[in-house]
């Protein structure tokens, strides 16, 4: 099967081709018309018959590029041929080995050198140094390219760019194949460093999600555990309230899970766009399901453009896990926002005991809290860190905690 990027290298290269081809059809029309006595009448017509069908099949060629059908190695070898069989015709009729021209045989044994494979490439060359060898011996002799002192089919001067173009050839196809293969080579490497940095952020995606979930079902897990240890001491049901609180805890356990499962699947890999301030309230909204002890107000600048955006799945629990750090120092907070269409600054303000200085993220494993896991700062400043934003905590003016996070935005147009 013919891969996309190989398809459209020989896409290129057969673009590249044909604009050498008019370059050289072009050449020998001025020669043609400028040097009559390079041939005879009959013979001129017969060239001038050759490079009319071949600029035709030039023009139909570069047409071939623009179609979207693909090109493989194979066709633009094909193509090679073809050059290699026009220009021996041409020069047949026109002094053979001892014209000029029979250097630009070198031109398609570079390309093939350089673009296409070890076999392929060797063949070309082969053929070019076969259709050389044939020209030394059969030709139609132009007088005016007949070397000085020519006195019989051959002489020292025609051998001599015979070895040469031999010895030529045999050099750039050895060298350009061994750079071409070796660069081919590292192209190979790249890409699969590319394959495997893609893997690892996406294992790295699935592992941030799992260490968040394991700290976001710790809130409702405890919520739960403590409505059902204090139905028991006290010997009573569970009231209706209770109940809906352990509903939406469960709820929020089984979102989480499902959550987890879905990162590794790709069909879930596509972000979608939600309007900036919509996102924000629903994201509230939902936490403030799951905290019901805490008493959130939202102000979201009026002045903020009404913009679409896409936020990666990740930065919801770990906003949330902000928030839940918020609440855990005082049951009121305050949420401030405010975005324009490069980035979004949002604040968080408890009115706990406070911090005495701006605090560096902990490390996994520490927490001031006597039944912290030490991973909710840590996660929040990965995940946010991690898409381009930044997380600071600073004492609030008044008492209290303030915390400020940059996330940068890009706008989703409809």
């Amino acid at each position: 099967m013919i891969s996309a990027r190989s398809t459209t290298t020989a896409r290129h290269n057969l673009r590249q081709l044909t604009a050498i081809r008019y370059v050289l059809l072009a050449a020998l029309t001025l020669a043609l018309l400028g040097l009559p006595e390079l041939a005879e009448p009959r013979v001129r017509q017969a060239l001038a018959l050759l490079l009319v069908l071949f600029a035709a099949l030039n023009a139909f060629t570069r047409r071939r590029t623009r179609l979207p059908g693909p090109i493989s190695d194979g066709e633009f070898f094909g193509h090679l041929l073809l050059d290699i069989g026009g220009l021996s015709l041409v020069l047949f009729l026109t002094g053979g080995a001892s014209n000029p021209l029979v250097s630009y045989y070198l031109v398609p044994v570079s390309i093939a050198a350089a673009t296409l494979g070890r076999r392929l490439s060797w063949t070309v060359t082969g053929l070019a140094f076969a259709c050389y060898s044939l020209l030394l011996v059969w030709y139609r002799p132009v007088a005016a390219l007949t070397p000085a002192g020519h006195h019989g089919d051959l002489n020292l001067h025609v051998l001599g760019m015979w070895a040469n173009f031999a010895v030529s050839a045999g050099l750039i196809s050895y060298f350009l194949v061994n750079m071409a293969t070796e660069l081919r080579r590292q192209q190979q490497h790249l890409a699969r460093q590319r394959e495997e940095q893609l893997r690892d952020e996406q294992l790295l995606g699935i592992a941030t999600l799992a260490a968040g979930a394991a700290h976001e079902l710790g809130t409702p897990l405890n919520t739960m555990k403590l409505l059902i240890d204090g139905a028991r001491e006290e010997h009573h049901a569970l009231t209706a309230a209770e109940l809906d609180t352990l509903a939406a805890q469960v709820e929020r356990c089984r979102v989480t899970l499902r959550k987890l499962v879905q990162a590794g699947d790709p069909r879930h890999g596509e972000l979608v766009a939600h309007p900036v301030r919509e996102y924000l309230e629903s994201l509230v909204e939902r936490w403030r399901v799951i905290r019901p002890d805490a008493r959130p107000s939202i102000a979201l600048d009026a002045s903020s453009p009404p913009l679409r955006a896409s936020f990666h799945p990740t930065l919801e629990p770990a906003l949330q896990n902000l928030l839940d750090n918020a609440a855990d120092a005082s049951p009121r907070i305050e949420v401030k926002g405010c975005w324009n269409h490069a980035r979004l600054e949002l604040s968080i303000r408890d009115f706990g005991p406070g911090i005495p200085t701006a605090r560096i993220p902990p490390r996994p494993g520490h927490s001031d809290k006597p039944d912290g896991l030490g991973l909710g700062l840590f996660l929040s400043h990965a995940t946010i860190e991690r898409h381009g934003g930044t997380v600071s905590l600073a004492p609030a003016t008044g008492g209290g905690t303030l915390t400020r996070i940059l996330l940068p935005l890009e706008e989703v147009t409809p």
